[in-house]
């Protein structure tokens, strides 16, 4: 059973019927397959993990067995027939379909379908009006983004499992993300293996999210004005804390933590969408353990987002500003080897790199107008040889 990262969950069915992935957000709903129905609504629940529930509808053979590959074993099919031919080549969780009903091999009901196509059809299935275990709503009419946001909304703190029906990959990360946490699952309807690969590399990215990356104290050798060069400004379309920044450097081997500018200055009100990140030549870190060049951002790329601690999320580019400006070189070593990294930053109050821990003044961050040679900052170490922004293992030197 794989994990990933994302916002939100429900256990949809017992373990032989359910493929999940596990997903952090503060709510955990449970329900279980073999028991009654049970009323939508119940206690609040817990605030921990939770997971993310996938079913796979199609004719596919080809799709079957990149889903299988994938970790999703739970399929739903119209014909029995065409269930039990692909029970006997590969393991699966087949559930079937009678009218708006679901049943599992036993021939137990595990699920009703809904249809929805307009607020009237969304009210009879409100948590207060329907006793059933498990839900999938299959949206008519190119209800989409509004309806999921509602689902969500009704359905919060109850327990039972809520599924989507999605014709492709895209309208999936809609219901997956509505309202930050998402429906319980969704119900994959395609023909398309391309669909089952792009939703698993959305689940793997997500996944990244959740993970920790190793930052390590370099101390400051130099600190030296340059002159002018284009510097590049990354606007996130997602808001940064104290503590937050890219990770950026002139070498791949060794990126600085460089702050966002969400903390105040006497000069310039806070921007905390924004990281003044350095020269169009300096690699960024971005999903995939990969680097891209700060000139080739643009609207819509992904890049991570890392903390003080080492904690890491996606965020989507929504503009990218290059302007000529005065820039500082800044070098530091590494304190537990020979390496020194280097990074060019704007000579500006509001551009700062992050220390290893807070000061005794309380600050996450130091301005590269402070910065002064002996200082510690965190650098991310790496494979230094790449190609087209992938680790490679090659001999190279950069310097």
């Amino acid at each position: 059973m794989a994990a990933v990262s994302s916002w939100g969950f429900a256990r949809a069915l017992a373990s032989s019927h359910a493929s999940c992935f596990i997903l952090p957000h503060p709510r955990t709903a449970l329900a279980s397959a073999c028991s009654h129905s049970i009323k939508m609504c119940a206690s609040p629940a817990s605030t921990s993990e939770a997971k993310k529930t996938i079913w796979v509808w199609t004719t596919n053979r080809q799709v079957m067995t990149a889903a299988v590959e994938r970790g999703w074993s739970t399929f739903l099919f119209g014909s029995k027939d065409l269930g039990k031919d692909w029970s006997s080549t590969a393991r699966i969780n087949p559930l079937f379909i009678d009218g708006l009903e679901i049943f599992d091999e036993e021939k137990q009901k595990v699920a009703v379908i809904s249809e929805v196509s307009s607020p009237r059809e969304l009210e009879l299935i409100q948590p207060d009006n329907v006793e059933v275990q498990n839900i999938v709503i299959d949206f008519r009419g190119g209800w989409q983004v509004i309806p999921a946001e509602n689902i969500v909304a009704a359905f919060q703190g109850c327990r039972g499992t809520v599924l989507a029906v999605s014709t492709n990959a895209t309208e999936a990360q809609v219901f997956l993300e509505a309202l930050e946490q998402g429906l319980d699952g969704v119900v994959l309807k395609v023909e398309d293996m391309d669909d089952i690969i792009k939703l698993k590399d959305y689940f793997d990215r997500r996944n990244e999210a959740k993970s920790q990356l190793l930052l390590t104290k370099a101390t400051v050798s130099k600190v030296e004005v340059v002159g002018m060069g284009d510097r590049v400004c990354v606007d996130l379309c997602s808001m940064m804390r104290p503590g937050e920044g890219l990770l950026v450097g002139s070498y791949a081997r060794g990126m600085f933590l460089v702050h966002s500018e969400c903390l105040e200055t006497n000069y310039i009100a806070s921007r905390p969408f924004r990281v003044n990140a350095g020269p169009v030549h300096a690699y960024v870190a971005v999903p995939g353990g990969r680097t891209s060049y700060l000139s080739e951002l643009q609207s819509g790329r992904e890049v991570i987002v890392v903390d003080q601690n080492g904690l890491w999320r996606t965020a989507i580019v929504g503009r990218v500003k290059i302007e000529s400006r005065p820039l500082i070189l800044v070098e530091a070593k590494d304190n537990c080897g020979a390496d020194t990294y280097s990074i060019f930053l704007q000579n500006a109050e509001t551009v700062a790199l992050v220390p290893p821990e807070k000061g005794s003044n309380g600050r996450t961050a130091i301005p590269v107008t402070s910065l002064k040679v002996g200082d510690e900052v965190l650098v991310r170490k790496q494979g230094g040889a790449r190609h087209t922004g992938i680790e490679i293992q090659e001999f190279i030197v950069e310097k």
